[in-house]
Formats: structure tokens, C-alpha cells, sequence
């Protein structure tokens, strides 16, 4: 793609981001964002869970402006809470309590927001930046893909997904052949058999995403979050002031959000990785390159800047193979999959060129949306406050009934209400046992995708299994595959993975 098409395409975007409509949304998705990210144990998986019903509703584009809009702004509002609160709105701003917390206890808390909104800014303008200039690339070279290759993609996928995930490998695959076994639950398109439904005739056309995804990330959540203690929310009387750091502290702060920004959009593209890790992998980063390691924990600008930027450029970057190879690399792009399939578009490549008012028009409104988030962040700081005096156990039951209202409407049945609440209570004994619910959700999106290509490719092959093998670059999918499955499943390799997770 010359630099040309790459301006052309651009300005397509701008013209369909820039409608009064699609402005609202993405308003409304930065906002919800904010809020969700703020609010502590609500997460952008759970936000985007309650509102897919919504979408039935809305344009797709619109739909999928919004439901981005959260995800990226769940990553800015994350921070405030860590810095103000000690505890994570968002699981990837964890880390930033380390520091920002410190820094709020010195009166520095302004510094630490205004440093974390923008470093978030830049990271989420070059992570969008390289969606625009790699899109296009990557979604030509999935057009060549036949059905051998998409199935050894996604089997590389699902791989790579548990290498990523934290705790147990063998519990990480055992969520993954739950998630297609639940996947493939319904009607054989092929046959038009009734498969694994046990009688039960509202199962003839699947699970339901909506109901699965609500009750492991929303109903779960839940259940999980009445079990914690109530914060520390002393610091909340203070006024926060100095949100526009001096320039001493933005020449310190800048080497580390360039660093957070390169690591994030890289980690981003990782199935499995996406912005917790590339938040962690960050703060690894500064604190061994620090020439006074110590500071860290003790309220360091680099332990805010590095992380935020890390976590907002992977938050965009994750997009990249959803919309270029239809691969979800995390449980947000596997909730943004669904959200194309209940609006009827195929994930894919195919998008790219069948629809690209909905594929630039998204990118372009990522700049649109990352700047509104800062704009409407710092100054609405006071709010943000007000809104973390709210005690969880006033806000949960508001939840549940949206919760539940949502899933009803699906189809206004009551079923999918108790298949939602059954799920919920899955995710959580889950939780308690080790197992991790993304690893499921993933194996619920892509196992009827596999199935698809598996049959196609067995068809095209007259029933011979080598063409998986014959074809070059199925090939080196599958070999990639069981190299991360060897390596993973090597004591020394397993060892030092699960130290690093306990890091």
C-alpha cells in the first residue's frame, strides 16, 4: 500500500468517525471507559459483556466505535483509582499502584495523573498509527489463506494463548477444550444434527456468547469482588491539584513512555498478552534500566509513565489481528468478535475489503476517541473522585439487574437469565480452584471457526490429513505451535515462567 492509499484511507475513516453519530458514540464509549476503569471490579470485559445486547440496536460501525471507546478508555480511568485508591480499577493498572499510590500519599497524585493521561495519549496514538500502516499488509497476506492455514493459525493461536496465561498449563488447556466443547454445542450445519444439547430444545441453536461471557466475566466478577475488603479511601478528602507537571518530572517521565509505548505495541499482538502483561513487562523494563532501582515502590514517575503508556499502546495494537486475521488475542477481541457476528459481519480480512468504512472508520475514531480522553479526563478528575466514595456493596445489585435486563433481551427469554447466572457461578468456583475463564472464552469464539476450516480443508484434501503439512505455511503454523508447546512444557522454561508471573 503506497503512502497515497494509506492518506485516502485515512480520510475515508475521518469521514465516517467524524459523523455527529458516530462523535456521540465514541463520546459515550470514552466516558463508560473512564467510568468502568474507575469504578474497581466492573473491567471492560464485563462492561462490553452487558452492553453486546445494545448493539442489536445501533449501526455496526457505531456499535464497534463504542465498544472500542470503553477498552482503550477503561486503560486511562484504571490509573485513577490505582493512584488514588491503591487498587486497580483495571487489571492492567495494578502495577501502577506500586508507585502511583506513593506519590499520591506525597501530594504528588496530580503529577502521577497527569503523567499517566498522557503518556496513554501518545501510546495510544502510535498504537493506532501502526493499526493504520500494518492493517492493510497483514490483511493481504490473510486473503492468501486457505482453510489449512486458517486452522493451523488458530491452533497457534489457542497455543500461544496459554503460554501467555497465568497459572497452571494444564489448566489453561483444559479452559480451552471446555471453550470449543461448549462452542460446538447446537445444531450441525453440516448435518443438521442436534449436537451435545441433551435434550434441552433451547440449545438447538448454541450457547449463547452473550450469556457465556456475561456470566464468567460479569456475574463471576461479581461474586468475586463482594469478597474483598473495602479500600483505604482517606486520600479521597484531599483536593488533587498540580495536574500539569514542571518540566523536570516530563524529561524524566519521557524516555519512559517511549519505551512503554515500543513494549506495549509489541505485546499487544501476543494472543494472550495485550495490556496486563505489556503493563508488567514495562515496569520490569524501568526498573532494571533505573541507575537507583530502590525508588521504585517509593513513588518513581518512570514505575506510572512506563506502565500506562505500555498498557494503552497494547489496548490498540490487540485490534490488529482481530481485524486483519478475524484471530481474537484476548477476551475484549474475543467480545468484539461476537460483536461483529450478532451484526453479521465475518471477521477477517474480508472486511477490509467488503467493508472499509467500518475498518478505517474505526481506526480514525481511535485518534478521535484517545483525545477526547484527554481532554475530558484531567478536568473531570473531581468527579472521578466523587464517584470512588461509592461503597461496592451499594453498587453491585444496580449491575446485576442490568446484567440481567440485558441478557433477557436477547431473545426475552428467561433461559438464557439462568444460563447466564449458571455460567457466573461456574466462573467463579473456577476462580477459586486456578482456572483462569479467558483461556474459555477464546477456545468459545475460535472452536466453531476451526471446526469450519478443519472440515473445508479435509474436504479440499479428499479426507487427507497431510495437507496440513503439505502446505507451506500451514506448515510452519503447526511447527511454531509445537515449539511453544515443547518449550512451555520444559521444567527449566516452566519454572522460569511461573516465576515471572509471581514477579
Amino acid at each position: 500500500m503506497t503512502e497515497f492509499d494509506l492518506f485516502s484511507n485515512l480520510a475515508l475513516g475521518f469521514g465516517v468517525a467524524l459523523t455527529w453519530q458516530n462523535l456521540m458514540y465514541c463520546l459515550i464509549g470514552a466516558l463508560l471507559g473512564t467510568l468502568i476503569g474507575v469504578l474497581p471490579g466492573i473491567g471492560p470485559v464485563t462492561t462490553i459483556a452487558m452492553l453486546l445486547p445494545i448493539t442489536f440496536q445501533l449501526p455496526p460501525i457505531s456499535s464497534l466505535i463504542m465498544l472500542s471507546g470503553i477498552y482503550y478508555g477503561c486503560q486511562y480511568g484504571g490509573s485513577t483509582t490505582a493512584i488514588l485508591v491503591n487498587l486497580s480499577g483495571e487489571a492492567s493498572s495494578i502495577v501502577t499502584t506500586l508507585d502511583g499510590y506513593q506519590m499520591a500519599r506525597q501530594g504528588r497524585a496530580g503529577e502521577a495523573l497527569a503523567i499517566a493521561a498522557i503518556g496513554s495519549f501518545i501510546a495510544g496514538c502510535f498504537g493506532t498509527l501502526l493499526i493504520a500502516a500494518a492493517g492493510p499488509p497483514l490483511a493481504g497476506m490473510a486473503q492468501k489463506f486457505g482453510p489449512a492455514e486458517y486452522f493451523s493459525l488458530m491452533v497457534l493461536g489457542l497455543v500461544a494463548s496459554v503460554v501467555m496465561a497465568h497459572g497452571s498449563v494444564l489448566k489453561s488447556f483444559a479452559m480451552i477444550f471446555l471453550g470449543v466443547f461448549l462452542g460446538l454445542i447446537g445444531t450441525d450445519v453440516d448435518t443438521g444434527a442436534m449436537r451435545y444439547t441433551f435434550g434441552v430444545g433451547e440449545l438447538a441453536d448454541g450457547i449463547s456468547f452473550v450469556s457465556l461471557a456475561m456470566g464468567l466475566f460479569g456475574i463471576a466478577e461479581i461474586l468475586r469482588n463482594l469478597e474483598a475488603p473495602e479500600v483505604d479511601r482517606s486520600l479521597l478528602t484531599n483536593k488533587v491539584t498540580g495536574l500539569w507537571p514542571k518540566n523536570s518530572v516530563l524529561r524524566e517521565a519521557f524516555p519512559a513512555v517511549l519505551r512503554g509505548t515500543a513494549l506495549g505495541s509489541v505485546l499487544g499482538l501476543l494472543p494472550g498478552g495485550g495490556a496486563v502483561l505489556a503493563s508488567f513487562a514495562a515496569y520490569t523494563v524501568e526498573k532494571k534500566l533505573a541507575r537507583d532501582a530502590s525508588r521504585f515502590g517509593k513513588g518513581a514517575i518512570e514505575g506510572v509513565a512506563g506502565p500506562e503508556s505500555a498498557n494503552n499502546a497494547a489496548a490498540q495494537t490487540s485490534f490488529i489481528p482481530m481485524l486483519t486475521l478475524g484471530i481474537p488475542s484476548n477476551a475484549v477481541m474475543a467480545l468484539m468478535v461476537g460483536a461483529m457476528i450478532i451484526q453479521g459481519i465475518e471477521p477477517g480480512p474480508e472486511v477490509m475489503t467488503k467493508r472499509p468504512d467500518l475498518f478505517w472508520g474505526m481506526i480514525a475514531s481511535m485518534w478521535v476517541g484517545n483525545l477526547m480522553l484527554v481532554v475530558i479526563n484531567l478536568p473531570m478528575i473531581g468527579m472521578w473522585v466523587s464517584l470512588l466514595k461509592v461503597p461496592y456493596r451499594l453498587m453491585f445489585p444496580a449491575i446485576v439487574l442490568f446484567c440481567c435486563i440485558g441478557v433477557f433481551t436477547l431473545s426475552n427469554s428467561s433461559f438464557e437469565v439462568y444460563l447466564a447466572a449458571a455460567f457466573g457461578l461456574m466462573g467463579y468456583g473456577l476462580s477459586k480452584v486456578g482456572f483462569e475463564p479467558t483461556p474459555l472464552l477464546l477456545g468459545f469464539v475460535l472452536g466453531p471457526l476451526m471446526e469450519e476450516n478443519l472440515r473445508r480443508a479435509m474436504r479440499y484434501a479428499q479426507g487427507d490429513p497431510m495437507v496440513f503439512v503439505e502446505r507451506p505455511l500451514s506448515a510452519v503454523l503447526l511447527a511454531l505451535g509445537v515449539v511453544l508447546l515443547v518449550a512451555v512444557l520444559l521444567p527449566t522454561i516452566r519454572a522460569k515462567r511461573e516465576d515471572v508471573f509471581v514477579e
